[in-house]
């Protein structure tokens, strides 16, 4: 493969911020109850938990899983549980992640998106009389994952120099 292997340049605050607050925006549209729809906040949350370990970490997937909760009216601490833990774990996974190219790092924090979904169902089993709503659940897991490329091509954006066909140049 002949990709061209760029420099970053490092990561803006204010654009992590407010790539952040898209996502949230974007979780906001009333989408009502279609299958499928996915869960920006937590592409997001996971792209700078990989990327950016030291700037977005568990506090704010904390902070913006109790925005969830208030936004979605489920159980305070549902959607703040179920970020941390996701944050943690993509933490802890980000060194190897970062090795494989986008298509294959998808399959790699796809067990991450379908874990908040287990979390999410297992609060919401357990702590009301709500029925399995079916294995057409998981599908937001499957979207979000299949986003994945994308959200990661588009948030790599402004971190990325042009190509240099400088051929004296020797880095």
């Amino acid at each position: 493969m002949n990709r061209p292997h760029y420099i970053l340049l490092p990561a803006n605050s204010l654009f992590i911020t407010l790539s952040l607050v898209v996502a949230f925006m974007l979780n906001l549209f009333p989408w009502g109850a279609r299958v499928g729809i996915p869960d920006f906040v937590a592409l997001v949350l996971v792209f700078w938990s990989i990327h950016q370990p030291r700037k977005v970490g568990i506090g704010v997937a904390f902070t913006m899983g109790l925005l969830m909760d208030v936004h979605d009216a489920v159980f305070l601490g549902e959607n703040a549980l179920a970020f941390t833990l996701l944050s943690y774990f993509a933490i802890s996974i980000h060194r190897r992640v970062l090795w494989f190219p986008p298509l294959v790092q998808s399959l790699q924090v796809f067990p991450l998106f379908l874990g908040v979904q287990l979390i999410q169902l297992t609060v919401r089993l357990l702590s009301s009389d709500s029925h399995f709503p079916g294995w057409t659940f998981f599908l937001e897991c499957a979207v979000t994952t299949a986003l994945w490329p994308v959200a990661s091509w588009l948030l790599l954006a402004p971190q990325r120099r042009p190509v240099d066909k400088d051929n004296t140049r020797p880095i």
